[in-house]
């Protein structure tokens, strides 16, 4: 058919040309008096010679136009022919309609369900008709598929770029019940109302306690959910997708409005886990579960979602994790731990890659704990994959043979591994950073016991899990395993132990600095100086030499305030920093007066860059961290680039803090921002 309507438009410029070039001559011959033509030619004549040329002109369109008319009635495709004979059946069950478009997307033919249902666009540009449709067209696939609105209705739409042919499938009736599936799935969810054990006065209760319920009650029935109370500070919440959407649209405003609510200390906040996408409503119960707990053990005063198969969702988080001091959960909890130890059959304790001395401190303190009970037990540790200062207490505290006793190296701890084998994981719940993945996934039974705020990867599977955000360091929560578990006699910690947990926490909590710091750090620290822990030493393991203290007054000479009270701080391009210069050089930032958070940003090696966060509670670096790919807790988190310059490392971290700053920013008790 092309190339017949090719030939066409060639006879037609070939029959004008010759017109033109005949009327051409005949003009100059005539005005120039050649042949005689002006005494042959008169009025009647020419007038005659004009018609005839005109009538040519005439039959040669209409052969050309019957010769192309032709061509189409034999060549034009009929969707009949083309699918099969049975046309109604593909009009009333396959709802399938053809374009077929040009070398330059013109719409040349579209079948018959397009003309039925008065679709116009023959002679259009497909691309220009519907913007979605040039995704496709410059796809590098031969076949690609998009959903496409074409006056209320909905069509799946495939190319195949070959032939230039488009195929609009009618899923209309499918997108219309997937909607409304979708829209009336169950959402389950479960609240937490976070520090209400802690409120004693009945005061206090009687008017605080009346307004948050009213105020939990009215939210979810102006959102028309489901609400049971199944304790007395916990709720069982069901709606569909449709409300919970319109809860996330409001971003979950019960929780800014019951911190709002607080005065006299009160500090109630609310904790929410929601779950949905799944079929089972058993699982989904759990999963709401699950979702909770991770936002319990992030801090609470925070929304969780669990949607199946997806990454986790976090909404809040404004509040710094109120101290627990709550002596028989903190028996139970060790007594588990002493339980499960004792019912194992060898143990293996590590901490994280680039372990520092809180990591290091509280596998210590983990060791004794087996000593005790006379287990088997292990330090999985790599002595390259340790923080430098780190690593130098260790060679200087312990001798050859102590440390083969103590340690071994993460390959050769495979070999440990036994059916009833515990794996004990301190200071990290997430399985990319623990110093050996593979025993890991190796192991069938796992202990984690960590004080960073839950983050989106963790640690599944586990026979005993305690994170607890609350804690200054993994060496305090170790501290008060020691000292209140049940066990008699007591836990012999030696003294060199006691002084890297000691190290541990000093590092953790920046010298009882930290917002984190409460009673129960000093509590720890006192518990470990029972043990005899030497504050000199503790101390001077963390010391810094000259060469390190000149590194980190080079991250404090480039320091920039790209945001008001928030420091970045970005030292030469082409120099490697050890990680914990690093993070010394964020402290050291961070005691400069109106500074709220540091960003301190070095390469690490030739490849990667990394980024620490640190805040002096008024900030959630966490978050900012999470947005950029990284993870920690709610004043201390870390973040690693790969392949980018420090510059564009910067420009990241710049733009995330301007984007989440607002959310990130801590509301004190009366539901104030800082």
């Amino acid at each position: 058919m092309g190339n017949k309507i090719e030939k066409a438009k060639l006879i037609i410029f070939l029959t004008v040309l010759l017109e033109i070039i005949l009327t051409g001559t005949f003009v100059v011959f005539y005005l120039t008096g050649l042949f005689g033509l002006k005494e042959i030619l008169n009025k009647d004549l020419i007038i005659t010679i004009t018609g005839i040329l005109v009538l040519l002109s005439c039959v040669t369109i209409w052969v050309v136009v019957g010769v192309i008319a032709n061509s189409k009635l034999r060549s034009d495709i009929k969707t009949k022919e083309l699918l099969s004979s049975d046309i109604e059946e593909i009009y009333n069950f396959g709802q399938i309609a053809m374009v077929v478009t040009d070398d330059e997307n013109r719409v040349i033919w579209t079948s018959e369900l397009f003309q039925y249902r008065h679709i116009d666009i023959i002679g259009q540009d497909i691309l220009a008709w519907k913007p979605q449709l040039e995704v496709l067209m410059t796809s590098l696939d031969q076949v690609k598929e998009t959903k496409l609105t074409i006056n209320n209705r909905t069509y799946d739409v495939q190319l195949i770029r070959e032939s230039n042919l488009w195929i609009f499938k009618d899923v209309t009736d499918y997108q219309t019940a997937y909607v409304y599936s979708k829209q009336n799935a169950v959402v389950f969810g479960i609240l937490n109302i976070d520090n209400y054990d802690s409120v004693t006065m009945e005061d206090i209760v009687n008017d605080t306690e009346n307004r948050l319920k009213s105020l939990i009650h009215g939210y979810f029935k102006d959102f028309n959910v489901v609400f049971r109370k199944i304790k007395e500070d916990s709720y069982f919440l069901i709606c569909n997708y449709l409300n919970y959407a319109r809860m996330k649209s409001d971003n979950f405003s019960i929780v800014d409005k019951v911190r709002a609510l607080n005065f006299r200390d009160t500090n109630f906040s609310l904790s929410i886990g929601f779950a949905y996408d799944y079929p089972d409503l058993m699982k989904l119960n759990d999963y709401a579960f699950d979702a909770l707990d991770v936002a319990l053990s992030r801090g609470g005063d925070q929304v969780v979602v669990f949607p199946y198969g997806r990454q986790i969702e976090f909404y809040g988080g404004k509040t710094v994790s109120a101290e627990k001091t709550n002596r028989v959960k903190i028996r139970s909890l060790s007594d588990s731990v002493f339980s499960l130890i004792k019912n194992s059959s060898n143990v293996l304790i590590m901490g994280h890659t680039l372990m520092d001395m809180d990591a290091f401190g509280a596998c210590l303190g983990m060791k004794a704990i087996c000593d005790r009970v006379q287990k088997e037990v292990k330090i999985v540790a790599d002595l390259k994959m340790t923080e430098s200062k780190t690593r130098s207490a260790i060679m200087s505290s312990f001798n050859k043979n102590e440390l083969q006793e103590l340690l071994i190296g993460p390959r050769e701890s495979l070999d440990l591994v036994k059916q009833n084998t515990l794996v004990i994981v301190v200071d990290v719940h997430v399985p990319s950073m623990v110093m050996a993945p593979e025993l890991l996934e190796k192991s069938v039974n796992t202990m984690v016991i960590d004080h960073h705020r839950r983050g989106k990867d963790y640690i599944e599977s586990t026979l005993f899990s305690h994170i607890d955000s609350s804690a200054s360091s993994a060496c305090e929560i170790v501290a008060e395993f020691i000292k209140f578990c049940s066990i008699n006699p007591v836990v012999n910690l030696p003294s060199i132990y006691a002084t890297f947990m000691l190290s541990g926490i000093f590092l953790d909590s920046t010298y009882f600095k930290a917002q984190s710091t409460g009673l129960r750090t000093f509590e720890a620290a006192a518990i470990l100086k029972d043990y005899a822990a030497d504050n000199a030493m503790a101390d001077d393991f963390l010391k810094d030499d000259i060469e390190e203290h000149k590194e980190i007054n080079e991250f404090v000479d480039s320091l920039k305030m790209p945001v008001k009270g928030i420091a970045i701080v970005t030292p030469k391009e082409d120099r490697i920093y050890d990680q914990s210069t690093i993070a010394k050089a964020c402290n050291e930032v961070l005691t400069f007066k109106g500074t709220h958070a540091v960003f301190s940003i070095a390469r690490i090696s030739n490849k990667d860059i990394k980024v620490s966060c640190r805040s002096d509670g008024s900030v959630n670096v966490q978050l900012i961290s999470e947005r950029l790919g990284g993870g920690g807790s709610f004043e201390r988190a870390a973040v690693v680039f790969e392949n980018i310059s420090i510059q564009e490392a910067f420009d990241k971290i710049v733009d995330c803090i301007k984007k989440n700053l607002d959310a990130a920013q801590i509301s004190d008790k009366k539901g104030n921002q800082d």
